[in-house]
């Protein structure tokens, strides 16, 4: 589940929330650009105080060029955070691809749980995408969305694992681990590490205890 944190994150199949997708290689570095420097100035001063004549300037554009592509800031932030959850969906896919038990639910669930944590630990700007979502009404749909796609993902999963379970059941259930799941880690993440730490486990053993047979 680990990304690679020296580059910028590849772009998701469609982007919907630029105002002209790029198609031309040339289009798609200054896009690159543009979303790498705005990573950058999120990860020096949070996304509240990023003003988008400061990512034309450091992209090396004219803030008329920007806007071709990105009609506001609420874009921007937006397309990075569709392509961290896109990265977080495949590794999730990947993590769960091989239960087939309780135990190995169990023992997968808590890998992404952890690596998700650490990530979140160490990448600032995936915080403050985070935090920036949730002052915008169209961003925080994003997230319901993101915890529906998760769900599924989670859902079979647990028809492996349980076969005998009502799927209804286990599709209300996998909805609510997974959104819970970005409320715990805003919560772990916003206390100290030990605290933090503390709560993700917590988290995992409710998350467990859901998992048992009806």
């Amino acid at each position: 589940m680990t990304a690679d944190r020296s580059a910028p994150l590849a772009a998701p199949e469609e982007e919907t929330t630029m105002r002209r997708a790029p198609t031309q290689k040339r289009s798609r570095e200054r896009v690159e650009q543009i979303l790498a420097c705005a990573s950058k100035l999120i990860a020096e001063r949070g996304s509240d105080t990023m003003r988008m004549s400061e990512v034309a300037e450091l992209s090396g554009i004219s803030i008329g060029s920007l806007y071709q592509y990105f009609p506001d800031k609420a874009a921007i932030i937006r397309t990075l955070a569709e392509r961290y959850n896109a990265v977080s969906r495949t590794c999730i896919a990947e993590g769960l691809a091989n239960v087939k038990t309780v135990g190995d639910l169990h023992e997968a669930f808590s890998a992404l749980i952890d690596e998700y944590y650490e990530i979140f630990l160490a990448e600032p700007v995936i915080r403050d995408i985070w935090s920036a979502m949730q002052a915008d009404k169209a961003l925080r749909e994003i997230e319901l969305t993101e915890s529906r796609r998760n769900a599924v993902l989670l859902v079979a999963a647990l028809k492996r694992a349980l076969p005998d379970e009502n799927v209804e059941r286990l599709e209300v259930l996998a909805l609510l681990v997974m959104y819970f799941g970005e409320c715990a880690m805003r919560l772990a993440i916003s206390t100290g590490e030990t605290e933090g730490r503390a709560l993700v486990e917590a988290y995992k053993q409710m998350a467990y205890r859901s998992f048992a047979p009806a």
